[in-house]
């Protein structure tokens, strides 16, 4: 691992159980594991995913990162903060036309330093091409690539490190996927009899679970069986949002003190507590929820 001046991580990150009278009614304990208090700029996944990936950029002697994200990514914003904390310049490949201003998320990238760069969508799709990685070169000079996400090998094995921070045992990890490397990483980690579900926050997610299955083959060099995609909560898609699911996100605030990020894990917690009170899992399971 690289080293930072001044920059530590909350390990283990607190697990704390969710009391919560519509998941209680199902028999079902509900713990949140609270991986998005790890560290304030580089939280849960975020950090797991690319602290390896930092470790290989600076054995590799480069320099400066570059990866690839929509305008509300919180994986851009968590590489432009740890670029700044770990000596490495940042590009970031954004998805679409430029805005300005800025929103809240590519604002605080650009804070930490990170060098926006714009792809039209129909480019942005072949944002692994040969032709379209030699064009960044050329701008941006020989650069560690991260993919979109953060997602690779490297980042899943990170993952696979989480479940085995939670102590007295579980039957089921749930997380959000936007690009399938925690829940690849996730479920590797597992130990026998429990499963991992990932929560799609983009519509038609069932496209990850090819991806998945890759990143396991990356990863650890087989894939596993104990997962599965649930791909009905997208609220119309990725970064989009509904008056359902804001007023979620505001009746979770107020029961248990949680704000809930929009993109990601309200969506994730929305689903789960419908599945939950459909009878999806079996009274007295235990049922762990990541927040990152």
């Amino acid at each position: 691992m690289p080293v930072a001046s001044g920059f530590a991580v909350k390990l283990p990150s607190p697990l704390v159980e969710l009391h919560d009278e519509r998941v209680a009614a199902s028999g079902v304990r509900l713990l949140l594991k609270r991986d998005d208090l790890l560290h304030p700029d580089v939280p849960g996944n975020k950090w797991r995913k690319l602290k390896d990936n930092l470790a290989a950029a600076r054995d590799q002697g480069h320099r400066r990162l570059l990866t690839f994200g929509g305008a509300y990514s919180n994986h851009l914003r968590a590489t432009a903060a740890a670029g700044k904390y770990f000596g490495f310049d940042t590009v970031g490949v954004v998805r679409g036309e430029e805005r300005l201003p800025l929103n809240e998320s590519l604002a605080y990238a650009a804070r930490q330093g990170m060098q926006l760069t714009y792809l039209d969508r129909t480019t942005y799709r072949r944002k692994t091409a040969p032709d379209v990685l030699a064009g960044l070169a050329e701008r941006f000079g020989t650069c560690y690539v991260l993919p979109e996400g953060g997602s690779n090998g490297l980042a899943a094995r990170g993952c696979a490190e989480l479940p085995a921070e939670i102590t007295g045992g579980f039957d089921v990890l749930c997380c959000a996927s936007g690009t399938g490397a925690t829940l690849a990483g996730f479920a590797a980690g597992l130990g026998p009899g429990q499963r991992a579900i990932g929560f799609a926050v983009l519509k038609g997610g069932e496209f990850l679970g090819p991806e998945v299955r890759r990143l396991q083959r990356e990863a650890f060099g087989a894939e596993t069986r104990n997962w599965s995609l649930d791909c009905d909560f997208p609220f119309g898609g990725y970064a989009r949002r509904t008056a359902e699911l804001d007023a979620f996100i505001a009746d979770f605030r107020e029961r248990h003190g949680v704000t809930l990020d929009w993109v990601y894990e309200a969506k994730m917690m929305y689903g789960l507590v419908q599945r939950i009170r459909a009878g999806a899992f079996a009274p007295g399971s235990t049922v762990v929820a990541v927040l990152c």
